[in-house]
């Protein structure tokens, strides 16, 4: 017997989708990309050798010039401990195994080295998941798997300590899309790259009554607050960052010798909610 993960992504499949990516539809890579700098200019440390693991090497190659890209594969490209910063980067959602991919993240980084991941969270696109559900359940009384998993904030924590990176931490951002309609949304993920690639997908043409049905219930439903005629859609970026070990890292404080009242320190929240317009 196997300890292997089950199977979610159709590798195949994702390349193809990804092959069409239209470069004008990355506005949510350039959002991740700004994210991180804004998250790079806080740890106040200068990085000389930096990798970065993605499904979209063009544009981050672009951003990132003197960076090494390599694919998100199951196995990745990296030599041992040869860089100092590792950048996952919008592609974790499709991973097979997620520790798997920051566990040979941590293997690349020098010890006291960054990695930092950002993918699409679970809130990500949840107006079509539940019209998508509404409309197949009511015509084919059954449904199948359209939009994939995402990482969750809660188990995003528990996810680093598993890859074995040190202080880790997680935090997510909102942004709200309007669209002219559904099938406006469902046009820019192909346009991504980021179509259906569950290898659990049904793989029988829907009924055009379908979607038909899934935009008329998206429409009463979600419409844009500025302009009811239109859409909306949420997406959610999920950051997370941890190092690989080292022993000059501070240590967890012994239990019972904090000073400071939990309550009290949580006195922030998330930045969330930009808005953003697509056609």
């Amino acid at each position: 017997m196997t300890n292997a993960p089950p199977r979610l992504t159709d590798r195949a499949t994702l390349a193809r989708n990804r092959a069409r990516t239209t470069p004008d539809a990355l506005f949510l890579h350039e959002i991740a990309a700004d994210q991180i700098d804004d998250r790079l200019q806080m740890v106040k440390r200068s990085f000389r050798d930096i990798a970065i693991v993605t499904g979209q090497p063009e544009f981050w190659a672009a951003r990132f010039p003197a960076a090494t890209v390599v694919a998100d594969d199951e196995t990745l490209d990296l030599p041992r401990e040869a860089f100092d910063l590792v950048l996952h980067a919008m592609a974790l959602h499709w991973a097979n195994d997620p520790v798997g991919q920051l566990v040979q993240a941590r293997h690349a980084l020098r010890p006291d080295g960054l990695c930092l991941s950002v993918a699409f969270g679970g809130q990500t696109l949840a107006e079509l998941r539940a019209v998508l559900a509404e409309a197949e359940t009511r015509l084919m009384g059954g449904l199948s798997p359209r939009v994939a998993p995402m990482l969750e904030i809660r188990d995003a924590g528990s996810l680093l300590q598993r890859a074995g990176l040190n202080l880790p931490v997680a935090d997510t951002e909102k942004l709200t899309v309007s669209y002219a309609d559904m099938l406006g949304l469902l046009r820019e993920l192909r346009q991504m790259g980021e179509a259906n690639a569950l290898a659990a997908r049904d793989r029988r043409i829907p009924p055009r009554t379908l979607f038909a049905e899934a935009a008329r219930l998206y429409h009463d439903r979600f419409p844009d607050a500025d302009d009811p005629a239109r859409i909306h859609a949420t997406f959610e970026l999920v950051h997370l960052s941890g190092w690989a070990p080292d022993g000059s890292q501070p240590k967890p404080l012994r239990p019972g010798s904090a000073t400071t009242r939990l309550a009290d320190a949580l006195g922030t929240g998330n930045r969330d909610d930009s808005q953003r317009d697509r056609d």
